[in-house]
């Protein structure tokens, strides 16, 4: 297993913000005081502008520097251009990782999923998926499957891949739940999979086999994992039932698809978020 991160990720905060630097300085802790899961360490790689435009419009780039809040839920940091530009780098990484057949995840902040091609919101300032998903169509994958199952809808990667040849955007998320999108399927290629609050787990289960079962139909040759661990019974911005085998049962499901794969963290907001991705990384490897 290939975990990519960057201590520096932790550099930026705002006072209550449940995105805080703990998300990943105690995962990092956990998972280098475990034993049972092998992990190989590497940091993110670049990211230049030729690859965040595949999924951003120039002026998207500029305003992230014009040091003003976006939205209520997503302010403006010193330096985040330059924090978001590090997970669009490790995203890259963990997509080269892949195609040299590795398992690769992503440990970093700010999380992506819900950028869209011209505006930051929802934590997200530059859609790390939807550019590493972009990156790999440009350099030679025919089909590229995202696969999402925060908790909250990946607005910003469906618009960013909507319609977009070579490319399937699959979401299962709470409904009625922030962004208050993903309510039905939409062009040729976006599937969405809304799902009542306090939904049982076994039933959240078929429902996220329901959607691997539209991922396979797609039969990509890659598929890029948007990995939210809010669907969690205690995560305190959502209200689903999920709990640490869920997570694990996921990435062993993954795994089966037998596809080179890629995860990206992105929401997750519990004390247990390290235990949920130690789990979620276990399955992957079959363990």
């Amino acid at each position: 297993m290939k975990i990519i991160t960057d201590e520096r990720c932790t550099g930026y905060s705002a006072p209550g913000h449940p995105e805080r630097p703990a998300r990943i300085a105690e995962t990092v802790d956990a998972l280098r005081s475990q034993n049972d899961l092998p992990i190989a360490w590497s940091k993110p790689g670049p990211a230049d502008d030729s690859a965040i435009l595949r999924a951003h419009t120039p002026e998207h780039i500029v305003r992230l520097n014009e040091g003003e809040d976006f939205d209520g839920d997503t302010p403006y940091h010193e330096g985040i251009a330059d924090y978001a530009r590090a997970s669009v780098g490790a995203a890259l990484e963990a997509l080269r990782c892949s195609r040299a057949g590795e398992t690769a995840f992503s440990l970093m902040r700010p999380p992506g999923h819900h950028a869209t091609r011209d505006r930051a919101m929802g934590f997200c300032y530059l859609n790390s998926i939807a550019i590493a998903a972009l990156t790999a169509l440009a350099t030679g994958m025919k089909r590229v499957a995202v696969y999402d199952f925060d908790v909250h809808h990946g607005n910003g990667t469906e618009d960013i891949l909507l319609n977009q040849k070579g490319a399937a955007f699959i979401s299962i998320h709470q409904s009625p739940c922030y962004p208050g999108t993903g309510l039905s399927n939409v062009g040729d290629n976006c599937f969405n999979y809304p799902v009542p609050p306090h939904t049982p787990r076994e039933s959240y289960r078929d429902i996220l086999s329901a959607a691997l079962d539209q991922l396979k139909r797609f039969k990509p040759d890659l598929v890029a994992v948007s990995a939210g661990f809010d669907a969690y019974a205690r995560d305190p911005l959502a209200q689903e039932t999920l709990e640490a085998e869920d997570y694990h049962w996921l990435g062993k499901s993954i795994r089966a698809l037998g596809v080179p794969t890629f995860s990206l963290l992105e929401g997750g907001y519990s004390k247990d978020l390290p235990k949920l991705i130690l789990a979620y990384l276990k399955g992957l490897e079959g363990m």
